[in-house]
């Protein structure tokens, strides 16, 4: 058996984080993909998006210093860097359709090996009653990412053969970033990129059900 430590919310943070490149326009998803906003390299220029119609988005706001008329599509308060602009939904929208956004980091119930994305709803009564901009963020933009923990809490892999959940989109996941592994989603199936320290190869093929390429 392996002896590993899993990442924490904020490691997994950084870990998307070190993969964002100068000059990027990114769109960080509800939920844990908001964290990432606060581990961008200082001196790099990343144009945070958010669906609300935000562009230029800084890290969070210190505490007492929330501005509840600033908030991302989560409802959380933000910060507005410098030349950072705000605009109508329909705005923001016609930039995810449009693939202005070159990565877009969501949260995920499943994705499949080759990248189908489940995100949206588990079918469970009183689940999210509709998609929101998921579809668009998903398809729309250059290369979307998902960041999420491997497993649920019972123990089963959220990376799938094939998804259970109702689709968000079809192969549009390129990267799965987790608190376990970072992996690609490739035709072929899956592609490791990196893992946890301590984490064998074939523990982490067993936890997730699934052959994956080294």
């Amino acid at each position: 058996m392996s002896n590993y430590t899993k990442r924490s919310k904020q490691e997994l943070a950084q870990r998307v984080a070190l993969d964002i490149f100068d000059g990027a326009y990114v769109n960080l998803g509800i939920g844990q993909p908001t964290l990432v906003a606060n581990y961008l390299p200082e001196g790099m220029e990343v144009v945070l998006h958010s669906e609300n119609g935000i562009l230029g988005m800084g890290a969070a706001p210190a505490a007492g210093e929330e501005d509840y008329d600033l908030i991302n599509a989560g409802k959380q308060p933000v910060t507005l860097l410098p030349g950072g602009s705000f605009f109508h939904h329909a705005d923001s929208f016609a930039m995810m359709r449009g693939g202005h956004l070159d990565i877009s980091v969501l949260g995920a119930f499943q994705v499949s090996a080759t990248g189908d994305l489940a995100n949206w709803s588990t079918g469970e009564a009183g689940s999210i009653p509709a998609v929101g901009g998921a579809m668009d963020l998903a398809v729309g933009a250059k290369q979307t990412w998902v960041m999420m923990d491997l497993l649920t809490k019972k123990g089963e892999s959220k990376v799938v053969q094939s998804c259970s959940y109702p689709l968000t989109g079809l192969a549009c996941v390129k990267r799965i970033y987790s608190d376990l592994a970072t992996l690609e989603c490739t035709p072929e199936g899956l592609k490791l990129i990196d893992k946890v320290d301590g984490l064998e190869h074939a523990e982490l093929e067993r936890l997730v059900g699934l052959p994956i390429q080294a």
